[in-house]
């Protein structure tokens, strides 16, 4: 089935043995509704074909039946991705985002959860609004590299080779990031962000720092400094397959919508 989907989300890379370097893509279709696009192996694309996040992109999906996930839909041809528009925010106006993103907008963790676990309704991707964001963590991994008898396996199939060249796996970040935040009912929750943009921002304070701790104060310098204090922030929440009936809370921040916020709201 033929689609157009405005991208919202692209997670960090991560790499598996049946799909090798996958990127979990979601957005919007047409009519507003929620979509996850999976598997993707967005670095092997053709350029024509890698799209950035607010692009109109139109693709042929069919239903994920492995997945049981409602939003959950798989490409039939990654090579016959096109990109046939974008949503930009000219002169700092977020409105034509707006009216996509924010068509329904939750407040309460606990009644999110709550849809997640029904299996009727199992929601796995969601826009929610923190009634107070109250701080941005990290914490170091134990494991900074990716499993070297997985990743050799996955090079001696030759997963890694295109077009005669090597393609090297994307590094594994070696901290996980975080926000602390407060739900409508005054309920506290931790959630990890696995946004692609917050990675490549890792990596960017590491080479202008050259230390591991610095850099993730630079990251902090937007996601929180920035975003808390100077956007209107709101999280794009999502489960993953593996543990979306088995978490007490399958929810992590596959992103961030944050338009900036209105002067008024600056001084509160």
């Amino acid at each position: 089935m033929k689609k157009r989907i405005l991208i919202t989300v692209k997670t960090y890379p991560t790499f598996s043995d049946k799909y090798e370097e996958l990127v979990c893509t979601a957005g919007f279709t047409e009519a507003g509704e929620w979509i996850r696009i999976y598997p993707v192996p967005y670095r092997k694309l053709d350029f024509g074909s890698q799209y950035s996040k607010y692009a109109w992109v139109e693709l042929d999906l069919v239903k994920n039946t492995e997945d049981p996930r409602p939003e959950s839909w798989r490409p039939t041809n990654r090579d016959d991705i096109k990109i046939v528009g974008r949503i930009d925010t000219s002169n700092g106006l977020w409105t034509a985002r707006k009216a996509i993103v924010l068509k329904e907008v939750h407040t309460s963790m606990a009644t999110l959860i709550a849809d997640a676990k029904n299996p009727d309704i199992a929601t796995s991707l969601a826009v929610f609004k923190p009634k107070k964001v109250h701080d941005f963590i990290w914490e170091e991994e134990q494991e900074k590299e990716w499993d070297k008898e997985k990743l050799s396996i996955l090079q001696q199939g030759n997963l890694f080779e295109e077009k005669g060249a090597e393609f090297k796996v994307v590094r594994k970040l070696p901290f996980k990031f975080k926000y602390v935040f407060e739900s409508e009912s005054g309920s506290i929750h931790k959630l990890m962000i696995e946004d692609w943009e917050l990675g490549a921002l890792f990596w960017k304070g590491l080479e202008k720092t050259q230390d591991g701790a610095k850099a993730c104060e630079y990251v902090r310098a937007k996601y929180f400094d920035a975003f808390v204090k100077k956007h209107d922030l709101y999280f794009f929440l999502g489960t993953t397959k593996l543990w979306h009936f088995r978490a007490p809370n399958p929810f992590i921040i596959i992103g961030t919508f944050h338009p900036l916020a209105d002067p008024q709201m600056t001084l509160l």
